[in-house]
């Protein structure tokens, strides 16, 4: 470099000494260049990390089980169950250690009696006559028409007698097989007093001593339209007569006014029914118009009359083979019934009280 300035203007430069130099040529020398870092570990430090790499993962797989291990050591029978149990005891608290044979609960009563007491004294005022009719002591068989779809006859009736006899067992009212079978329902008709309508639960509640409250009309009483209400339907085929001869216990009509009106079903809507499995669906003035609220009773005015004892001394044990004098008794204690409910309807003044 300082040869070439010491040159004149006039010097030519060899044409070699443009081409560029070669690499080892250049300002640059390579000893100069810095050198990249070898970042490989060295084999020893490599196998090392592999160790602990292992390590890592049985101490995972120690701590943390794999989720598909999991799953299949879990027991679903036994989760399934104790899931269950533990959803039946959801409300233990209002409930007592212990139930009848039938599932009333005393516990259960005793927290309803305010509510019922307001539906018989405030909402449907309830007048009771012939409270004389019944036995002091020793069950009975209540024969009763059946008003409307819900069961609110059978748990008022038994509830006014249990408070003018409050010393006396309670009456126990039956249910209808298909209102049985509804969702949540039998459970809570069960604490409440309320058994599955068979000939078997009335002889064995009527042999240990309580009395029992029977609708003979069965369905058909409770699907009456609102045009024939108070209109007793045909009893069967006596199956009421013989329970009472039977077990050797009174028969007394009674005779309910009141309870037709706080569902008077308008008419009968079967196509949806099917769906769920019910007989048929009730239009009533306020159902399905208002949805759920629709299902609230109407606060009419109820009168219930009971009525004197059927005679039954003077028949034999062999009275329950004599169909024809099952029929007609039958039909003179349905005849007893419709007259409580005439005399019922003369004495109330209106719907509404």
């Amino acid at each position: 470099m300082s040869q070439s300035r010491d040159r004149g203007p006039g010097t030519e430069i060899p044409t070699e000494s443009l081409r560029a130099a070669p690499p080892d040529e250049r300002l640059e020398a390579p000893d100069e260049r810095p050198e990249a870092p070898d970042e490989r570990p060295e084999a020893p430090e490599l196998d090392e990390l592999r160790e602990a790499l292992d390590g890592l993962r049985r101490e995972i797989r120690v701590r943390f089980p794999a989720p598909a291990e999991a799953v299949e050591s879990v027991d679903w029978p036994a989760l399934f169950d104790s899931v269950r149990r533990r959803a039946s005891t959801l409300g233990m608290i209002e409930r007592s250690g212990e139930v009848d044979e039938f599932g009333m609960d005393e516990v259960v009563l005793r927290r309803a009696r305010v509510f019922l007491d307001l539906l018989c004294d405030r909402y449907w005022r309830i007048d009771l006559a012939g409270i004389e009719n019944l036995p002091e002591d020793g069950p009975a068989l209540l024969v009763a028409n059946r008003s409307g779809l819900l069961p609110y006859d059978g748990l008022m009736l038994s509830h006014v007698i249990h408070r003018a006899r409050p010393h006396s067992q309670r009456p126990r009212f039956t249910v209808a097989d298909w209102l049985i079978t509804l969702p949540f329902v039998q459970p809570y008709l069960a604490r409440l007093g309320g058994v599955r309508a068979c000939r078997e639960n009335a002889d064995r509640l009527l042999a240990g001593g309580r009395s029992v409250i029977v609708f003979p009309e069965g369905a058909k009483g409770a699907a009456k339209v609102f045009r024939e209400r108070y209109r007793l339907k045909r009893f069967g085929r006596g199956g009421v007569v013989r329970v009472g001869l039977d077990s050797r216990v009174p028969v007394i009509p009674v005779g309910i006014v009141g309870a037709e009106e706080a569902h008077p079903v308008l008419f009968k809507w079967a196509t949806p029914a099917r769906a769920v499995g019910l007989p048929f669906v009730p239009v009533t003035p306020t159902f399905p118009l208002f949805g759920p609220l629709g299902l609230l009773p109407m606060p009419a005015k109820w009168v219930i009359r009971i009525g004197e004892a059927m005679p039954l001394e003077h028949l034999g044990a062999d009275a329950t083979f004599d169909e024809l004098l099952i029929s007609r008794m039958t039909e003179d204690l349905r005849g007893s019934i419709q007259q409580l409910v005439h005399t019922g309807l003369r004495h109330r003044e209106s719907i509404w009280g």
